[in-house]
């Protein structure tokens, strides 16, 4: 990817293409100049934090519309500092999540069941942590690795897609396949 592709802006939310002009409201109009003014600088700020121009244009996207859902955006005074502080806010979120996530991944492949007491739940519980591991292992290779990149490792169905080198669609339907297949199994069915 090149620099060039990294630091793609975001679509400026009152760009109309192909459709007739209409007339932007004052909110709507204050959030336009933001983003023209400091859509490149909000990107880099977001990109340092997030270490992902993609993270950093969804964050940014975010932050927008939040600007543009607030009450009365004529109240905040300093509309640049309020949109780096709501998208600072929106990154800590993102890194926090992601944080939860890499933690998740971290545990075995479909982790232990926490605090068991009885020696019965703890033996059924690995009974069918070790049935669900065993339907994994023999499902097709698409479905199987569409399902780990997916349920264990978090990724969303496009860098899955970028990942195998196949559509989204196939991506959703071999996720979907893999979870049928385990609900059969796990229901006795194969």
């Amino acid at each position: 990817m090149t620099q060039e592709q990294d630091t793609e802006p975001v679509v400026d939310p009152q760009e109309q293409p192909d459709g007739p002009a209409v007339q932007a409201s004052p909110r709507a109009t204050l959030v336009q100049r933001l983003f023209r003014e400091h859509n490149e600088s909000l990107l880099r700020f977001l990109t340092t934090r997030l270490r992902s121009p993609q993270d950093a244009r969804e964050v940014a996207q975010e932050a927008y519309v939040r600007l543009l859902s607030l009450d009365e955006p004529h109240a905040v005074s300093y509309l640049r500092a309020f949109l780096f502080r709501t998208a600072a806010n929106l990154a800590v979120d993102r890194l926090r999540r992601n944080e939860v996530r890499v933690r998740a991944v971290d545990t075995p492949l479909f982790g232990e069941f926490a605090d068991i007491r009885t020696p019965e739940r703890q033996v059924a519980g690995a009974q069918a942590v070790e049935r669900l591991s065993r339907l994994v292992s023999a499902m097709p290779a698409g479905p199987r690795r569409a399902f780990v990149l997916s349920r264990i490792h978090g990724l969303s169905t496009t860098e899955i897609a970028r990942e195998m080198k196949v559509s989204e669609r196939a991506v959703r339907m071999y996720v979907l396949r893999a979870l049928l297949y385990c609900r059969a199994g796990l229901d006795g069915e194969v």
